[in-house]
């Protein structure tokens, strides 16, 4: 898929049958993985001052109502390059703003976005955190709430037994440096923030069902 494809926004809403976005923490939804984005896996947080999106689901009938029964949303996150899918539609029908690592943002050339360079305070309970390596701009999302949960995008994905863990794949941008990201992200957790889950953007079928890694 080129650059421009991941945001057309001739692309709008893909009518197929989808299956409802799965609660799996308090307030925190899983969207089904989504094909424009290679089987990634977007996630939506509800919260009383705005709602935020992560990453971009797969924009059909079903997911654009479940977004418009709860509000919509207020932010939407993308952690890598490849989470954009229709991030231009969905931003742009939804009204919310959207935020990618100033490395990434090029590839939105048709959408007004907010970039950061190291890290990002959306709100009081939700922080960006640039962890390069996957791609050039890959970030994490940290959320305050349910006990604290770190949304990995690629950055860090399950492995067969479902644990946490950075995986070099024939998209990695940079091994080493992801390598660096993920000592650096992990001295945060829990000396900086307390930390119960990780909510990864892919392969998320090793999970068996239980939707999040939990933090031991």
């Amino acid at each position: 898929m080129s650059p421009s494809n991941l945001s057309d926004p001739t692309l709008s809403i893909t009518p197929v049958a989808s299956k409802l976005p799965t609660e799996i923490l308090p307030g925190i939804f899983a969207f089904p993985p989504n094909r424009d984005t290679l089987g990634g896996t977007a996630y939506l947080i509800l919260t009383p001052i705005g709602n935020i999106l992560i990453d971009s689901p797969a924009w059909n009938d079903v997911n654009r109502q479940f977004m418009l029964d709860r509000g919509g949303a207020k932010w939407l996150v993308i952690t890598h390059r490849g989470g954009m899918g229709k991030t231009t539609a969905i931003a742009t029908e939804l009204g919310c703003e959207a935020i990618v690592q100033e490395q990434e943002a090029y590839l939105l050339p048709e959408l007004k976005v907010t970039t950061f360079r190291h890290n990002l305070n959306i709100n009081d309970s939700i922080h960006a955190i640039w962890t390069p390596g996957h791609s050039p701009g890959a970030s994490c999302v940290y959320y305050a709430g349910a006990g604290g949960v770190l949304f990995t995008g690629r950055h860090l994905l399950p492995n067969q037994f479902g644990a946490a863990v950075a995986l070099r794949t024939a998209k990695t941008f940079h091994w080493l440096r992801q390598l660096r990201s993920v000592d650096a992200i992990w001295a945060q957790f829990p000396s900086q923030y307390p930390l119960s889950h990780i909510c990864p953007g892919a392969s998320t079928g090793l999970l068996r069902g239980k939707g999040s890694i939990a933090v031991q």
